[in-house]
């Protein structure tokens, strides 16, 4: 009784089976009420698209000429005019982009629904297969040939396995093939979500910049000829915001404060080697100390166990640091600065999380990840050696991670790189939450950088 093979085949269906629902999260996704965009509705888009391109460079080069003026009345109100010009067109053109998303995202949600079915398909057929050839292969060779009325029917019994065996693998090639381009479309269609979720955030902030601009040029133009006191105290007063902004002491784990300015300085210079938004650095930064402030500090005190305590309160902690993982190159490490081991603090373990706590300095390194990070980051920063608690090579191997984490994109490249940072593997749900933090910190860190940027 030839029963082995069809167990084989069950199991290949069945992996067919699990390997598409991996993907059912796509299935849920809400269909966007977009139709198909005809190709003269795309050529219209793009010419309209190109024309908000000119217009945005032609306001662009309004701010450029405009910003050897500042500081005057007519150059701030020209000033302030042309950057919520040059917004607004931004928005039109961002608008424009949605459109076209929202028509490729409805023909690949529809190309999906169609490979979808055509898989449903082929498993039903394939199944009656597997059913025939399961019929054919239990019976023994004896009997079909009992059954049968002469040798010609017994051959042509025999044959029909060899039919379907063929029927299966082309069935099973079929199913791989549909599989794989099911497969290519989802991760498409996954792109163009993201794309559209990134151009939507760039309206909204822009829609922030018109709002912000429209305040300051109306304060700006209800000022006269006759009140340069007045104007003079307008200067006086954004001069004085950017001093406060750029001394406001910027708070790091396990590190002394430094000033904001710095920081920003800081992590400016990480962008030129990795790319990563400047604001995403800095916003991760003030979420590890919030959450320093909460955790605590804790000093190693058995190299072979990792069991700690608290460097305030004396408590005694198991899992302070992993025995095996982080232990060996946090020696290493003390080595090499010159620190004592067991007088250094890193984090405390976090009850409600379990695992093990020993994350360094501002960034929040665990010692492994930061070894397989110190070439680099010496070599950015032209150091001889890394250190976790100095800021600047702190902020350097966060804007490192980041990137690897793939943070260099827009909005939605940000929110899941903080989730990463955050949660690693289990990013897509422990990770939300510490990543919709970030982002609204993002927010108010770049309306900083922003204001210290033009005064």
């Amino acid at each position: 009784m030839k029963t082995g093979p069809l167990r084989i085949i069950v199991l290949v269906l069945l992996g067919f089976g699990c390997i598409t629902g991996g993907f059912s999260i796509f299935a849920t996704t809400p269909q966007v009420e977009a139709q198909a965009l005809s190709p003269e509705e795309k050529a219209r888009l793009q010419a309209e698209y190109d024309k908000l391109q000119i217009e945005i460079a032609q306001w662009q080069k309004v701010l450029d000429d405009t910003k050897v003026k500042k500081n005057t009345l007519q150059g701030d109100v020209t000033l302030l005019n042309a950057q919520i010009k040059k917004a607004e067109s931004e928005i039109k053109q961002r608008n424009n982009t949605i459109t076209t998303l929202a028509s490729e995202i409805s023909e690949k949600q529809k190309n999906i629904a169609t490979l979808e079915k055509r898989l449903e398909e082929g498993h039903t057929s394939l199944a009656q297969l597997l059913r025939e050839k399961g019929e054919l292969e239990t019976t023994p060779l004896a009997m079909l040939m009992l059954t049968s009325q002469n040798f010609s029917d017994f051959f042509a019994s025999a044959d029909a396995i060899d039919v379907i065996n063929r029927d299966l693998q082309i069935h099973f090639d079929e199913l791989r093939g549909v599989r794989t381009q099911t497969q290519a479309e989802k991760e498409a269609l996954n792109k163009k979500q993201n794309a559209e979720l990134d151009a939507k955030h760039e309206v909204e902030v822009k829609k922030g910049v018109i709002k912000q601009s429209e305040t300051e040029k109306t304060q700006l133009l209800n000022l006269t000829k006759k009140d340069e006191a007045a104007y003079s105290q307008v200067l006086a007063d954004r001069q004085a915001k950017a001093a406060a902004i750029r001394a406001a002491l910027f708070p790091l784990r396990d590190a002394a404060a430094i000033q904001f300015g710095t920081a920003l300085t800081y992590a400016q210079a990480a962008q030129k080697s990795t790319g990563v938004d400047p604001a995403l650095v800095l916003a991760i930064l003030t979420q590890e100390s919030n959450l320093g402030v909460n955790v605590g500090q804790c000093y190693l005190t058995n190299d072979a166990t990792g069991a700690g305590n608290g460097k305030n309160t004396g408590r005694p902690f198991v899992n302070v640091m992993s025995p095996t993982r982080d232990v060996p190159p946090f020696l290493a490490l003390s080595n090499q600065l010159g620190f004592d081991p067991h007088r250094q603090v890193v984090s405390c373990p976090i009850a409600s999380a379990g695992g093990w706590g020993g994350a360094m300095g501002p960034a929040q390194f665990i010692a492994s990840t930061w070894a397989s990070y110190a070439t680099r980051i010496a070599a950015a920063r032209g150091v001889s050696v890394a250190n976790p608690w100095d800021p600047q090579d702190a902020i350097m191997a966060m804007s490192l991670y980041l990137g690897d984490l793939g943070a260099g994109g827009g909005y939605s490249a940000q929110h899941t790189a903080a989730a990463k940072y955050y949660a690693g593997g289990g990013w897509a749900t422990a990770g939300q939450a510490y990543a919709n933090q970030v982002m609204a910190k993002v927010a108010d860190i770049q309306k900083n950088v922003d204001f210290l940027k033009d005064n």
